[in-house]
């Protein structure tokens, strides 16, 4: 079946926009690929909190409090942008402040802790305002028999996206290395060439990609109006008891994903002596692992169905951190990580897959800003949690890593009482908001 098949969208809807749409994803990926992935985490851990007892735990305290902001900020925002039909204006402010305080992050050198933590607040802040206002197009552009499929392409287009900017910034560490330039020196230039290609890419999506929604009734209310249909929301949440399920199934599986983004090439450096290129070349694989996973994923899961998909990748994800607690090696963690690349890019697709299937077409910015509330809140437990243990621990990793394991078995636990056919036909049947 051909990439951006026009039998999979929406009526109207032509391949080049959602060519336009799967680009954002292509832009936003090297953020978490370089920025929270390969090489700021490590950066911040050992070189500008000098490998203090603290620093996992202050990087992990860092993405938390940002995660915290988008909880407060996204819901709110997400009802504001189906009221005003703001999705498009809202991701262009978003994009360029996530991509000027992700170039921020090249100001930051030894012992510049607080202004590498104010910038990864920041950048992280605006970075996942984006994913859930851009994750809100998937229902306008493609069928609903055809959601995986379709989000599939935007992950999977993603990764290379990802392996891109680390690929960019691969290539000057090794340059950089070979003329003895340390860590100070190099990897503020990755974070510029993250941030550029962010920028250059995300263009593709503006001029592509077209705002379907119409501003409703009671937009001129602006705020004060988001925010009493997102209380109306809450008081409604027990109608719509799929959608939750899911968001509690999220709020699980995701703090465990959250861990695997944040700390792997901190655990790879920590317990298994991985040097920065290595890591790099690690996180590299991985990419292409997680891109295989998107695209098969996502065409297998509308045939075998999305819940079924996502027990798969959950069980693969436990898999995994097995693996990785017993890993002595680096070939042994090597296999691991590739189980994750695969895990990574289907249980992501398959995630936004399904919230688009179980929210109500009149309200998906909203409804994807209580999925941001849910894998932001999960993006809080994950790490924290993750830093909590090696601080209580005196550093072991191995200990932590298995922690990471509850979270994914939580997670399967919560995909059982899930009936994706009933939460589909409720979110049909849930009437347009005054």
């Amino acid at each position: 079946m051909p990439l951006f098949d026009q039998a999979a969208l929406n009526d109207g809807v032509t391949k080049r926009e959602v060519f336009g749409w799967a680009m954002y994803d292509f832009a936003n990926s090297g953020y978490t690929t370089v920025v929270l992935t390969a090489v700021f985490n490590t950066y911040f851990v050992g070189v500008v909190a000098a490998n203090a007892e603290w620093a996992t735990l202050a990087w992990t305290s860092a993405l938390g409090l940002s995660s915290a902001l988008v909880i407060l900020v996204m819901p709110a925002l997400g009802a504001f942008a189906d009221l005003r039909a703001a999705k498009k204006r809202l991701l262009m402010l978003s994009t360029a402040a996530c991509v000027a305080t992700t170039a921020a992050l090249a100001l930051t050198g030894r012992g510049d802790v607080w202004l590498a933590v104010a910038a990864i607040v920041l950048s992280n802040l605006f970075y996942s305002i984006g994913e859930s206002l851009t994750a809100a197009f998937l229902p306008e552009l493609a069928r609903r028999e055809a959601l995986g499929k379709v989000s599939g392409w935007g992950w999977g287009f993603g990764y290379f996206g990802g392996m891109l900017s680390l690929g960019l910034s691969l290539g000057y560490v090794l340059w950089a290395q070979g003329r003895g330039q340390p860590a100070t020196q190099f990897v503020p230039v990755t974070m510029l060439i993250t941030a550029g290609v962010y920028g250059a890419a995300s263009l593709a999506t503006f001029a592509l990609l077209g705002e379907r929604a119409v501003a409703q009734d009671g937009a001129a209310d602006g705020v004060a109006a988001a925010l009493a249909r997102l209380r109306r929301t809450w008081r409604e949440a027990r109608r719509y008891r799929d959608f939750c399920w899911l968001l509690a199934c999220a709020m699980a599986y995701q703090a465990g994903i959250a861990v695997v983004i944040a700390l792997a090439a901190v655990y790879a450096e920590q317990v298994l002596g991985f040097k920065q290129t290595q890591t790099m070349m690690l996180i590299f694989v991985v990419n292409i692992a997680a891109a295989v996973g998107a695209f098969v994923f996502g065409y297998w899961q509308d045939r075998s169905g999305h819940k079924r998909a996502l027990g798969v990748t959950l069980a693969g994800w436990i898999l995994m951190t097995a693996i990785a607690a017993l890993a002595t090696t680096q070939g042994v963690f090597w296999t691991a990580a590739v189980i994750a690349g695969l895990c990574m890019g289907s249980s992501q697709s398959a995630g936004r897959a399904l919230a688009a299937l179980l929210a109500p077409p009149a309200r998906l910015a909203e409804f994807f800003g209580l999925w941001a509330f849910a894998t932001r809140l999960a993006a809080i437990l994950g790490p924290v949690t993750y830093g909590l243990v090696t601080w209580a621990t005196a550093g072991n990793h191995r200990i932590a890593i298995v922690s990471t394991a509850l979270f994914f078995v939580v997670g399967l636990l919560l995909l059982r009482p899930l009936n994706v056919q009933r939460g589909a036909r409720e979110a049909l049947r849930m009437e347009a908001p005054p």
